[in-house]
């Protein structure tokens, strides 16, 4: 029987997660499956990988296939990488001790670059939510002064308007008293 590890798809249409599964290669690809080591979650920046590495190892040692997208996880978490070293302590090109020296070297490293692409990614965010927040302010800038450029322009024009009125009614009143006048003498 063939065995392989590989991913199985779960979630609903356009929005996929998967579990690493270890399946019998003839098994449909969501069917029966033998053990679930991991899950992954490629809708998340960076992808979210969720792996039990001592069952995946072991599996790799049995002589389980992963496919391409597996071996590439496996690969990311370390798993390729700790199988390749213990390869070499079977063959005797060095001790368990300098595997092990040599695979938390490679993982202290890769711990860096995955830390250093969420800064990345959180600092671009904060980034551009900054500059669309400056935007923001910029445009609420421009409307306020339009709005206060129109409120004195109605201002002005009641003032204009009080003023028109004002004369009409002492042009008026003068008028008025200028015809009172002859009256009362």
């Amino acid at each position: 029987m063939a065995v392989k590890i590989r991913l199985a798809r779960h979630g609903r249409k356009r929005y996929a997660y998967y579990h690493i599964v270890v399946a019998d290669s003839r098994a449909p690809r969501d069917g029966r499956y033998i053990e679930r080591i991991g899950s992954y979650n490629p809708n998340t920046n960076p992808a979210t990988i969720n792996l039990n590495f001592d069952k995946a190892l072991s599996w790799l040692n049995d002589g389980a296939q992963p496919t391409d997208t597996c071996r590439a996880i496996l690969s990311y978490k370390g798993v390729m990488m700790k199988k390749h070293l213990l390869e070499g302590v079977k063959k005797g090109a060095f001790d368990e001790a300098e595997a092990e020296k040599r695979f938390e070297a490679w993982l202290s490293t890769k711990e860096g670059k995955v830390q250093a692409k969420k800064d990345q990614l959180s600092g671009a965010k904060a980034d551009a939510e900054k500059a669309r927040f400056e935007q923001e302010v910029k445009v609420n800038a421009e409307r306020a002064e339009a709005l206060a450029a129109k409120k004195a322009e109605l201002a002005a024009e009641v003032e204009a308007a009080a003023k028109t009125a004002a004369g009409e009614e002492t042009e008026g009143e003068a008028a008025e008293g200028a015809t009172e006048e002859p009256q009362a003498e």
